[in-house]
């Protein structure tokens, strides 16, 4: 048994009923294969994927609030801390039901080889809790909000661990971990991204996630003899990754024409209009059966079947493993040429292989989607320099980062005889850097 293989069992047997973590690592781990061959000796005698593997820190905490009812309600909150080899820990706060230590940990993973892809000196880092803000009152999310940093201050710092976003963490959630940060700590430090502009936020971090996709699929497209005008794209989800993506294609001559939610998807023929969509999504909160009262053109499903619709370019932005093999097929048959994630591994892993296997140029998340990362330590900048910098000087380095990113991978999928393959290429490029610093400064 190899040193791949026989890490990625370690990585099972320590750690059952954990399935998000086990597939991230085995994604990464299978496309590393390669490298680690050719140096075996030398990463085993440091124990290099071991190490890579376990996380430095796992925080695990009770989360008590009162509801708007008066009654107490207990949740857990979760920070892991895994990888700060090249800089501060990094990775947004995710709220939703189905948190759990597993998906942190996931998450936590794929954000160490996403944040080295971005050039930038940040580590990897996830938390978050199984709270769920939907349909909570204003008052319950600052309660919550309150009680969950009361507890995480302790573990976190501007040159420690910086939290951001991540689903069912915006604006007003980070605004208020901010404020009980401060009032705790006495200390105005960066501590978290995604702040609001009047106190220290970035603009374009809003636009980031969702124009550095569209960036690096632009120029993905050009170094395949491609163009993305006249292109039609399908995208799941409705949040601001699927908002601002679609803004950014349709900017670039492209024509997005779904969007989707947890009950259902839209069809506009017409393209997504996203004014619309933004109305309906940031501003009423509500569900995607609006959107037809305003698009009579358009149709509503309920349930699945955002990726039957025939396209050129397919942009899963919603969450985890939406993108299912029969999906992949659905694909492939109506002509998609190219999958780029804009959300956290939403490819199951026999999509991802189908869709390789089919030549259809496929962009995997950590490089695709670090755009929002990348303009997060943009923010840590500014902060740093009690400057704030246009939009403008912020969407140009985006781009930037995005065509630096997408050249990073496909030269090192090059260098390892994987032409093409930009899975290999965005993992091998990601961990090189990693690795290369956690062997040098010891064992710790």
């Amino acid at each position: 048994m190899g040193y791949v293989d026989e890490v990625i069992e370690l990585v099972v047997k320590k750690n059952p009923a954990e399935p998000e973590f086990h597939q991230a690592v085995k994604e990464v781990l299978e496309s590393l294969r390669t490298v680690v061959d050719a140096n075996e000796e030398r990463l085993r005698r440091e124990g290099l994927l071991e190490r890579l593997v376990e996380p430095d820190r796992q925080i695990i905490f009770r989360v008590p609030w009162v509801d708007d009812n008066g009654n107490v309600r207990v949740n857990t909150g979760f920070r892991v801390q895994f990888n700060n080899s090249i800089g501060p820990y990094k990775g947004g706060i995710r709220l939703h039901p189905s948190v759990n230590l597993g998906i942190i940990k996931f998450l936590g993973f794929e954000q160490i080889f996403k944040n080295s892809l971005t050039g930038l000196p940040i580590g990897g880092g996830k938390g978050g809790s199984d709270f769920d803000p939907k349909g909570k009152s204003d008052r319950e999310v600052l309660a919550f909000c309150t009680s969950f940093i009361t507890e995480l201050y302790k573990y976190i710092g501007a040159d420690i661990d910086v939290p951001a976003g991540d689903i069912g963490t915006g604006a007003r959630e980070i605004g208020y971990m901010y404020g009980q940060y401060k009032k705790i700590t006495g200390s105005y430090e960066g501590v978290f991204t995604g702040k609001g502009l009047t106190f220290g936020g970035s603009l374009a971090r809003t636009q980031a996630t969702g124009y550095g996709l569209l960036y690096l699929v632009e120029e993905m497209l050009k170094s395949n003899c491609r163009e993305i005008q006249c292109k039609v794209c399908t995208v799941s989800g409705s949040g601001q990754v699927a908002i601002y993506a679609i803004q950014k294609a349709h900017q670039l001559g492209a024509k997005c024409v779904t969007c989707s939610d947890s009950n259902g998807w839209v069809y506009d023929p017409e393209g997504i209009d996203v004014e619309v969509l933004k109305q309906i999504k940031e501003v009423q909160r509500a569900r995607l059966t609006e959107y037809k009262k305003c698009r009579p053109h358009s149709e509503y499903h309920e349930g699945r079947g955002v990726w039957s619709v025939k396209c050129d370019i397919a942009l899963p932005c919603a969450t985890q493993n939406e993108l299912l093999l029969e999906d992949a097929k659905a694909l492939v048959a109506n002509g998609c040429f190219a999958v780029a994630e804009g959300a956290n591994m939403p490819t199951t892993q026999e999509a991802t292989e189908y869709l390789l296997e089919n030549k259809v140029l496929f962009a995997p998340g950590k490089a695709a989607n670090a755009g929002g990362v990348a303009t997060s330590a943009l923010e840590m900048t500014q902060n740093s320099e009690r400057l704030s910098w246009t939009f403008e000087e912020v969407d140009a380095t985006l781009k930037r980062i995005m065509v630096d990113i997408f050249h990073s991978m496909e030269n090192a999928a090059n260098r390892y005889d994987a032409s093409g393959n930009y899975v290999i290429g965005a993992n091998i490029a990601g961990f090189e850097k990693v690795a290369t610093a956690m062997m040098a400064q010891g064992i710790w």
